[in-house]
């Protein structure tokens, strides 16, 4: 009896250690291209979820459908294809790695462009502060005239 408990056993812990098949290509498998598109807008959404979730609640938007909606894709689509691609971790690797790509780059352009509107922000300031001593200087001189007369 030990020895049939003992053998089921070692059966058991055999074929649930075994290595789950990979899963079938979807037939509406979505190409490697517009699945980093998709990661890409998901990353986007999801940070701005995190930056503005009541601006995002108050215009009524749902991230993740509004994502769907922008690829024409539906969810279950997304899913099939997000567990394809996710099977093969070099493969997936390979098209995060790209998404990374991206937001790197949009990171710096978009700091390039807050450098430059904060520099001009700092132009109009210095103007604005110049105008407003010439007015206090003028001011200042009307009044020792009126004094002095």
């Amino acid at each position: 009896m030990k020895r049939y408990l003992f053998i089921v056993a070692l059966s058991i812990l055999v074929f649930s250690c075994e290595r789950k098949n990979k899963p079938p290509k979807p037939n509406n498998l979505i190409s490697e291209d517009k699945m980093e598109n998709i990661l890409y807008d998901l990353y986007i959404i999801n940070a701005a979820k995190g930056v503005n979730r009541k601006l995002l609640e108050d215009k009524g938007i749902v991230p993740e459908s509004y994502v769907l909606n922008k690829h024409q894709i539906d969810s279950v689509q997304f899913a099939e294809s997000n567990a394809y691609y996710a099977f093969d971790p070099d493969l997936y690797k390979e098209i995060v790695e790209k998404v990374k790509v991206r937001l790197e780059n949009n990171k710096k352009t978009f700091e390039d462009l807050q450098e430059k509107e904060s520099a001009k922000a700092q132009k109009r300031r210095d103007s604005i502060t110049k105008l407003n001593e010439r007015r206090r200087d003028s001011i200042k001189k009307a009044l020792k005239k009126q004094v002095s007369n």
